[in-house]
This record gives C-alpha cells, structure tokens and sequence, in this order.
C-alpha cells in the first residue's frame, strides 16, 4: 500500500427538501385545510478516525464527496426522508484543514473521534405549518436550505511514542528493523526511506511504536533534499532518538545539522526530550568509541548511548530509556499510578 500524508477533498453537504403546498382534498369533507408537509433535512459530511489505517491513499483515486439531498414534503402531512449522511474514514492522527492549508479545523487524534465537515441544509417548511385562525388556507411554502460546499485538506501525522531523527544513513532504517518486525528498506546509499515506516517493539512487558523518517540534511527546511515535510510525523512522539554515524569523521557537524533543522522546523520540536545515539559502532574499535564519544560531549547536554544496529549491541539500553522517557510523559498527562499505564501480561 502507497503512503500518502496529505491529500485534498472536495465535499458538499445534501440541500434540504422544500415544503408542499397541498390542501386535503375527500368526498364529504369540506374546508380540509391545508395537509402539506416539511421537507426532510440534507445529509451531513463526517469524517471519523478509524483503526487499521496508516495512510491516505484511498483520497487520491476519489476526492469528491457529496451527501444525499432531502426529499421534498408531500401532500397528508407528510415530512420528507432525511438525506444520508456520508462518512469519511482517516487514520487516527489525521487533521483537517482549511483550503488556505494553513487552519486546523480538527485534530482526530483519538479512535472513534468524529467531525462534521458540512451540515446538511434544513428542510423548508410546508404550507401546514403556516395555518393560523387569521390565514387558515395558507399557499405559501419554504424552500429546502442549500447544502455546503468546501474544499479542505487532509494531513496525516502518524500516532508514535517515538521517533528517529538522523541524516540519510544513519542507520535509523536497521535500528527499526533490528528491534521490531518491520521490514523498512536498507541500502548502502542516501535517501532509501523515502515515506515514514512504523514499527511496533517490545521491551520489558511494554509496547512501543517507533516512527521512522526519511533522513534529514542541512537545508531540509528550505526544501533541500526530501526537505522537513515528514518531520510532522514525528510532532506527536514522546521522545525523539537522534542516531549519529559513528564512522563520519564530522560527527559533531552532523549532531549540529539535525538540532539546526528541528529548530528552524519550530513547533517546539527541538525541546523535546531527545536520545543521543552514537551508532555503527560494530565498525569502530574501541579507542575509535571513545574519541568520537569525547568529540559529541563536548556540544551535547546529557547522556550519550552506544549502539549498534547490525550486532545489537547497546540496543536495549536505547530502548529502555526511551521506554522511561514515554512511561514519564503519559504519567505526566495521566496523573496516575505509572505502573498502570504498563501492559502486564
């Protein structure tokens, strides 16, 4: 299945069903009155976030959606039929925006989370409904109000606990596959992620999800490379794991590029809590560890793990304080017993 992130709709609410005129009309029956009934109501547009979607392929072959119109009133009282509702199903995490693709209109960040995107119009009123004492024969009636029409945009922001920042081979694709079943692609050259990939891991009676990018460069934010358009994937993550080369001779300028662009990227990004990685450390001998781990100290604040996707080495201490960083921010949301927000089987 493609990964698409974004995609444009075109949607219009159903039109309300105008009133009748109508006068009762049966043998032995004088002065019936007037009998004409209420339009029904126009259908609504809703879209609600559903489980067992990652992306939004299924907006680029349709992009037009239209409710159902109301029926018109009828003679004997009778009300229209109310026009269907139509319902459009996104992944959890889904925005909707306005047509300027700057206004958020709703954030469906829950399961089950539902937004009406047009109501429907009202039905118009039948001539029944305008008999007074004074005017007892009324032939007048309401029209059905017209449906809404818009264009809005749909911006997926996958739902992950964590996320894996790194310039193109950092090996942020082999550390997703060495620690989940996720099967993401991995080459010898820049750039083979080219959409986000998800991977659920496992770690000490804890599930988390891990959201892997495509890697990022100097000037990603100016559009340089696949540029920063991905990193919104990783807005909603709880801890962000920053994987450096342990083979680049600039690992320090490479630590610096990927700070430069979270925060040029703004939204509060770059204050997340982050995880140092100093990774591919299965190619580096031992004096090579500690002069590149000398080298990152020097700029970064805190703690600094050594890890290496391929042999696994310092993988689980990676995760389990990605795990304690998680653990503290849903206990910080959720002032309750941490304990209970752990799976236990």
């Amino acid at each position: 299945m493609k990964f698409l992130d974004l995609a444009k709709v075109y949607v219009r609410s159903g039109t309300g069903g105008a009133g009748a005129v109508s006068f009762r009309r049966e043998k032995y029956i004088e002065f019936g009155g007037p009998d004409g009934g209420s339009g029904g109501r126009g259908g609504d547009v809703i879209v609600v976030a559903i489980d067992g979607l990652n992306t939004l392929i299924d907006f680029r072959y349709q992009q037009h959606f239209f409710a159902e119109n109301g029926q018109g009133g009828m003679g004997q009282q009778r009300t229209g039929r109310h026009g269907n509702d139509i319902i459009l199903r996104v992944p959890v995490g889904t925005e909707i925006l306005d047509e300027d693709e700057e206004t958020v209109l709703a954030d469906l960040a829950t399961l089950g989370q539902r937004f009406v995107l047009a109501s429907g119009g009202n039905g118009g009123f039948g001539n029944l409904h305008f008999k007074t004492s004074m005017n007892q024969a009324p032939r007048r009636s309401n029209p059905g109000l017209e449906g809404v029409e818009r264009t809005l945009w749909l911006r997926l922001k996958l739902i992950a606990d964590s996320g894996l920042l790194g310039l193109p081979n950092a090996g942020k694709s082999t550390f997703l596959a060495a620690c989940s079943n996720a099967r993401p692609k991995i080459a010898d050259y820049p750039f083979t992620t080219l959409h986000p990939n998800l991977g659920v891991v496992e770690i000490d009676g804890t599930e988390l999800v891990i959201a892997d990018i495509p890697g990022l460069i100097s000037g990603a934010s100016e559009g340089r490379g696949i540029g920063d358009r991905f990193l919104a994937h990783v807005e909603r993550c709880s801890v962000l794991l920053h994987l450096i080369d342990g083979t680049s001779e600039s690992i320090v300028v490479d630590y610096k590029t990927i700070i430069k662009e979270l925060t040029n990227y703004g939204g509060g990004l770059a204050l997340k809590p982050r995880v140092t990685i100093i990774n591919k450390i299965d190619a580096l001998s031992n004096e090579q560890r500690k002069k590149q781990l000398k080298k990152l100290k020097s700029v970064v604040k805190g703690d600094i793990y050594l890890m290496s996707g391929i042999s696994s080495e310092g993988l689980k201490l990676v995760l389990r304080r990605a795990r304690k960083e998680i653990l503290a921010e849903k206990a910080s949301l959720n002032p309750i017993n941490a304990d209970e927000l752990q799976w236990h089987p």
